[in-house]
């Protein structure tokens, strides 16, 4: 039970209270706040769930970006800023900090490492919020 806890539990009410935090920043107003941070909450489950890869980052991205359609087109907002405070948590800053140390140490075998999995994180990310938004928005076309 606590190891469910401290697995699951906690770090996806971190990455909740992150991204209600980062709603400031992007003027979200409302129940937009809680909207914005169950999607990075949502995001970072199935990043978990997955297995915490490059994969597990695109199924992540790809589970917030049908999220936040869902959720724009229930309160008739933009699906922008749901979106990008969603992905906030899963941004690897982490891998570009550890490159550039390595860059700086010397190191260039760790330094390629860092880097190529930093950027396919980053990759990841682009991709399966774009390939579900796109996706979302040829299968539910917008009524006029």
């Amino acid at each position: 039970m606590e190891n469910l806890f401290f697995g699951y539990v906690a770090p996806c009410l971190c990455a909740f209270l992150a991204c209600v935090g980062f709603t400031f920043m992007f003027n979200i107003h409302g129940a937009g706040k809680l909207i914005a941070g169950a999607g990075g909450a949502l995001g970072w489950l199935v990043y978990l769930l997955a297995g915490s890869s490059i994969f597990a980052a695109f199924l992540a991205a790809a589970a917030i970006g049908f999220f936040s359609e869902i959720m724009s087109r229930v309160r008739l907002c933009p699906v922008t800023g749901y979106v990008l405070v969603a992905l906030l948590p899963l941004v690897p800053g982490g891998g570009i900090y550890y490159a550039m140390r390595h860059c700086v140490a010397g190191e260039t075998n760790q330094f390629l490492s860092s880097l190529l999995h930093t950027f396919g994180m980053a990759a990841a990310l682009a991709v399966g919020a774009m390939l579900a938004s796109s996706v979302f928005r040829a299968v539910f076309r917008r009524r006029k």
